[in-house]
Protein backbone atom coordinates (compact mmCIF):
# COMPACT_ATOMS: atom_id res chain seq x y z
CA UNK A 1 0.00 0.00 0.00
CA UNK A 2 0.96 3.65 -0.13
CA UNK A 3 0.08 5.33 3.15
CA UNK A 4 2.46 8.31 3.37
CA UNK A 5 4.47 10.31 0.86
CA UNK A 6 6.51 13.47 0.32
CA UNK A 7 6.56 16.46 -1.99
CA UNK A 8 9.12 19.16 -1.25
CA UNK A 9 10.08 20.33 -4.74
CA UNK A 10 9.74 24.10 -5.23
CA UNK A 11 6.29 25.26 -6.36
CA UNK A 12 7.58 26.94 -9.54
CA UNK A 13 9.51 23.80 -10.52
CA UNK A 14 6.43 21.66 -9.96
CA UNK A 15 4.32 23.93 -12.14
CA UNK A 16 6.90 23.75 -14.92
CA UNK A 17 7.29 19.98 -14.60
CA UNK A 18 3.56 19.23 -14.80
CA UNK A 19 2.54 22.14 -17.03
CA UNK A 20 -0.14 23.19 -14.54
CA UNK A 21 -0.59 25.96 -11.99
CA UNK A 22 -1.42 25.69 -8.31
CA UNK A 23 -4.86 26.97 -7.36
CA UNK A 24 -3.47 28.00 -3.94
CA UNK A 25 0.04 28.47 -2.52
CA UNK A 26 1.99 25.29 -1.81
CA UNK A 27 4.84 24.68 0.63
CA UNK A 28 7.18 21.69 1.08
CA UNK A 29 5.61 18.61 2.65
CA UNK A 30 7.59 15.76 4.21
CA UNK A 31 4.82 13.60 5.67
CA UNK A 32 1.64 13.68 3.61
CA UNK A 33 -1.03 11.53 5.23
CA UNK A 34 -4.60 10.28 4.69
CA UNK A 35 -7.30 12.77 5.56
CA UNK A 36 -5.19 15.74 4.50
CA UNK A 37 -5.91 17.99 1.52
CA UNK A 38 -3.07 17.40 -0.94
CA UNK A 39 -2.13 18.49 -4.49
CA UNK A 40 -3.48 16.55 -7.45
CA UNK A 41 -4.25 17.21 -11.10
CA UNK A 42 -7.69 16.00 -12.21
CA UNK A 43 -8.98 15.26 -15.69
CA UNK A 44 -11.67 17.87 -15.06
CA UNK A 45 -9.08 20.66 -14.68
CA UNK A 46 -5.84 19.34 -16.24
CA UNK A 47 -4.14 22.74 -16.19
CA UNK A 48 -4.67 23.26 -12.46
CA UNK A 49 -3.05 21.68 -9.39
CA UNK A 50 -5.81 21.48 -6.78
CA UNK A 51 -6.05 20.29 -3.18
CA UNK A 52 -8.31 17.28 -2.63
CA UNK A 53 -8.66 15.15 0.49
CA UNK A 54 -6.78 11.85 0.51
CA UNK A 55 -9.27 9.04 1.06
CA UNK A 56 -11.77 8.46 -1.75
CA UNK A 57 -15.44 8.59 -0.78
CA UNK A 58 -17.67 7.16 -3.56
CA UNK A 59 -20.43 9.50 -4.70
CA UNK A 60 -23.05 6.94 -3.63
CA UNK A 61 -21.72 6.49 -0.08
CA UNK A 62 -24.12 7.12 2.81
CA UNK A 63 -21.57 9.26 4.63
CA UNK A 64 -18.09 10.72 4.16
CA UNK A 65 -16.27 8.50 6.63
CA UNK A 66 -13.73 5.73 5.94
CA UNK A 67 -12.24 7.12 2.74
CA UNK A 68 -10.29 4.62 0.64
CA UNK A 69 -6.64 5.66 0.41
CA UNK A 70 -5.57 3.00 -2.11
CA UNK A 71 -7.09 1.14 -5.07
CA UNK A 72 -5.65 -2.00 -6.65
CA UNK A 73 -4.78 -1.53 -10.33
CA UNK A 74 -5.92 -5.06 -11.15
CA UNK A 75 -9.56 -4.47 -10.11
CA UNK A 76 -10.24 -0.82 -10.95
CA UNK A 77 -12.86 -1.68 -13.55
CA UNK A 78 -14.55 -4.25 -11.28
CA UNK A 79 -14.88 -2.74 -7.80
CA UNK A 80 -18.04 -0.63 -7.31
CA UNK A 81 -16.07 1.91 -5.26
CA UNK A 82 -13.71 2.67 -8.15
CA UNK A 83 -15.37 1.57 -11.40
CA UNK A 84 -17.10 4.84 -12.25
CA UNK A 85 -14.14 6.96 -11.17
CA UNK A 86 -11.83 4.82 -13.32
CA UNK A 87 -14.03 5.54 -16.34
CA UNK A 88 -14.64 9.22 -15.67
CA UNK A 89 -12.48 10.77 -12.93
CA UNK A 90 -8.76 10.12 -13.17
CA UNK A 91 -6.02 12.04 -11.41
CA UNK A 92 -2.29 12.57 -11.14
CA UNK A 93 -1.10 12.53 -7.54
CA UNK A 94 2.10 14.57 -7.27
CA UNK A 95 4.99 13.26 -5.17
CA UNK A 96 8.75 12.99 -4.94
CA UNK A 97 8.92 9.96 -2.66
CA UNK A 98 6.85 7.63 -0.49
CA UNK A 99 7.29 5.69 2.74
CA UNK A 100 7.06 1.98 3.49
CA UNK A 101 7.45 0.21 6.85
CA UNK A 102 9.42 -2.99 7.42
CA UNK A 103 9.11 -5.12 10.53
CA UNK A 104 12.45 -5.55 12.27
CA UNK A 105 13.64 -8.60 14.23
CA UNK A 106 12.57 -6.96 17.50
CA UNK A 107 9.00 -6.50 16.23
CA UNK A 108 9.27 -2.76 15.69
CA UNK A 109 8.59 -1.28 12.27
CA UNK A 110 11.34 0.65 10.52
CA UNK A 111 10.19 3.28 8.00
CA UNK A 112 11.95 3.57 4.64
CA UNK A 113 11.68 6.31 2.06
CA UNK A 114 11.55 5.33 -1.62
CA UNK A 115 12.44 7.97 -4.22
CA UNK A 116 14.49 8.67 -7.31
CA UNK A 117 18.15 9.33 -6.64
CA UNK A 118 17.79 13.02 -7.55
CA UNK A 119 14.47 13.48 -5.67
CA UNK A 120 12.78 14.45 -8.91
CA UNK A 121 8.98 14.70 -8.77
CA UNK A 122 6.71 12.11 -10.34
CA UNK A 123 3.01 11.37 -10.72
CA UNK A 124 1.25 8.45 -9.10
CA UNK A 125 -1.87 7.24 -10.88
CA UNK A 126 -5.00 8.19 -8.98
CA UNK A 127 -8.78 8.48 -9.08
CA UNK A 128 -10.96 11.22 -7.63
CA UNK A 129 -14.57 11.62 -6.56
CA UNK A 130 -17.05 14.32 -5.60
CA UNK A 131 -19.39 13.43 -2.72
CA UNK A 132 -22.35 15.46 -1.48
CA UNK A 133 -24.51 14.83 1.59
CA UNK A 134 -28.05 13.68 0.90
CA UNK A 135 -29.45 16.67 2.77
CA UNK A 136 -28.00 20.14 3.27
CA UNK A 137 -26.24 20.42 6.60
CA UNK A 138 -24.50 23.29 8.30
CA UNK A 139 -21.72 23.57 10.82
CA UNK A 140 -18.55 21.54 11.21
CA UNK A 141 -20.00 18.95 13.59
CA UNK A 142 -23.07 18.28 11.45
CA UNK A 143 -21.00 17.71 8.33
CA UNK A 144 -18.32 15.50 9.85
CA UNK A 145 -15.12 15.02 7.86
CA UNK A 146 -16.42 16.66 4.68
CA UNK A 147 -15.97 20.21 5.87
CA UNK A 148 -13.52 21.55 3.31
CA UNK A 149 -15.91 24.28 2.15
CA UNK A 150 -17.46 25.14 5.51
CA UNK A 151 -16.54 28.57 6.84
CA UNK A 152 -17.89 30.06 10.03
CA UNK A 153 -20.84 27.68 10.17
CA UNK A 154 -21.94 28.25 6.58
CA UNK A 155 -23.33 25.64 4.21
CA UNK A 156 -21.13 22.65 3.45
CA UNK A 157 -20.03 22.22 -0.14
CA UNK A 158 -19.20 18.97 -1.91
CA UNK A 159 -16.30 16.89 -0.62
CA UNK A 160 -13.67 16.11 -3.27
CA UNK A 161 -11.41 13.17 -2.49
CA UNK A 162 -8.79 11.00 -4.19
CA UNK A 163 -7.13 7.60 -3.93
CA UNK A 164 -3.70 6.37 -5.00
CA UNK A 165 -3.56 3.31 -7.23
CA UNK A 166 -1.20 0.51 -6.22
CA UNK A 167 0.37 -2.25 -8.28
CA UNK A 168 2.86 -5.09 -7.92
CA UNK A 169 6.37 -4.14 -6.86
CA UNK A 170 9.70 -3.80 -8.58
CA UNK A 171 12.71 -5.55 -7.02
CA UNK A 172 13.67 -2.57 -4.87
CA UNK A 173 10.29 -2.04 -3.22
CA UNK A 174 9.65 -5.78 -3.11
CA UNK A 175 12.18 -6.02 -0.31
CA UNK A 176 9.98 -3.69 1.74
CA UNK A 177 6.38 -4.48 0.82
CA UNK A 178 4.31 -6.56 -1.61
CA UNK A 179 2.58 -3.52 -3.19
CA UNK A 180 3.75 -0.11 -4.37
CA UNK A 181 2.25 3.07 -5.78
CA UNK A 182 1.64 2.98 -9.54
CA UNK A 183 4.20 5.56 -10.70
CA UNK A 184 3.49 6.72 -14.24
CA UNK A 185 6.13 7.19 -16.90
CA UNK A 186 6.35 10.88 -17.73
CA UNK A 187 5.17 10.43 -21.32
CA UNK A 188 2.08 8.48 -20.20
CA UNK A 189 0.84 10.89 -17.52
CA UNK A 190 -1.49 12.82 -19.80
CA UNK A 191 -2.64 9.62 -21.48
CA UNK A 192 -3.71 8.29 -18.08
CA UNK A 193 -5.47 11.54 -17.28
CA UNK A 194 -7.27 11.49 -20.62
CA UNK A 195 -8.55 7.95 -20.15
CA UNK A 196 -6.26 6.28 -22.67
CA UNK A 197 -4.31 4.02 -20.30
CA UNK A 198 -5.88 0.78 -19.05
CA UNK A 199 -5.22 -0.95 -15.70
CA UNK A 200 -2.91 -3.40 -17.49
CA UNK A 201 -0.56 -0.47 -18.20
CA UNK A 202 -0.14 0.24 -14.49
CA UNK A 203 2.65 -2.22 -13.85
CA UNK A 204 5.54 -1.53 -11.46
CA UNK A 205 7.87 1.31 -12.40
CA UNK A 206 11.44 0.25 -13.11
CA UNK A 207 13.67 0.66 -10.08
CA UNK A 208 16.46 2.10 -12.24
CA UNK A 209 17.69 5.30 -10.55
CA UNK A 210 15.48 4.65 -7.51
CA UNK A 211 16.70 4.33 -3.93
CA UNK A 212 15.24 3.11 -0.64
CA UNK A 213 16.74 4.08 2.70
CA UNK A 214 15.73 4.01 6.38
CA UNK A 215 14.45 7.20 7.98
CA UNK A 216 13.48 8.34 11.46
CA UNK A 217 10.48 6.76 13.18
CA UNK A 218 9.31 10.33 13.77
CA UNK A 219 7.51 9.92 10.45
CA UNK A 220 5.11 7.57 12.25
CA UNK A 221 3.19 10.59 13.52
CA UNK A 222 1.25 12.50 10.83
CA UNK A 223 1.62 15.59 13.03
CA UNK A 224 5.37 15.62 12.33
CA UNK A 225 6.26 17.30 9.03
CA UNK A 226 9.79 18.69 8.70
CA UNK A 227 12.90 18.16 6.52
CA UNK A 228 14.59 15.85 9.02
CA UNK A 229 12.11 13.10 8.09
CA UNK A 230 13.74 12.52 4.69
CA UNK A 231 17.27 12.27 6.05
CA UNK A 232 18.81 8.74 6.13
CA UNK A 233 19.39 7.18 9.55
Amino acid sequence: MCGRYTLFVDQDDLEDRFDARFSEPFGPRYNMAPGQRLPVITNEEPESIRSLEWGLVPSWADDDRDGLINARAETLDEKPSFRDAYENRRALVLADGFYEWVEADDGRKQPYRVAFEDDRPFAMAGLWERWEPSTTQTGLEAFGGGSQDVENGGEAGPLETFTIITTTTNDLVGDLHHRMAAILERDSEREWLGGEESPSALGPRSDEEMVAYPVSTAVNSPATDDPSLVEPV
